[in-house]
């Protein structure tokens, strides 16, 4: 499938105007650009458990701050939050990344394997 590109299309936003591959893509790679949010997924992966409690003790951010990029890490599924009791246990959700990872991968496969022609330095 192809798409037009014309200066009015390129100055505006416009996700729906890209295959749902991309949208969906996109939509992973904005939640995973943002370091508290990638410090978040290594602390839980490293503690290799579901953790009780405040995770902002373990990281150099407000509560109020870390609770919006869990909200952020939830809503695309990559965590899931249980509540228990005062607490939420934050647990990674393997199935999701997994399938993240495995989308990520095979977009840059293509990318990775074009029969490029580079005639630059810098490109090289």
């Amino acid at each position: 499938m192809s798409y037009v590109c014309d200066i009015k299309h390129w100055s505006m936003r416009k996700p729906e105007v890209f295959e749902v591959e991309l949208q969906d893509l996109a939509a992973f790679a904005r939640v995973i650009a943002h370091p508290a949010r990638l410090a978040i997924l290594k602390y839980l992966a490293e503690t290799k458990t579901c953790i009780s409690g405040d995770i902002s003790n373990n990281l150099p951010l407000s509560r109020t701050t870390v609770s919006q990029h869990l909200k952020e890490l939830r809503d695309m599924g990559l965590i899931h939050g249980e509540i228990d009791g005062l607490k939420i246990n934050y647990c990674l959700c393997k199935t999701t990344i997994e399938g993240k990872l495995t989308m990520l991968d095979a977009f840059f496969s293509q990318i990775k394997n074009a029969a490029v022609v580079c005639e630059t330095e810098t490109c090289k």
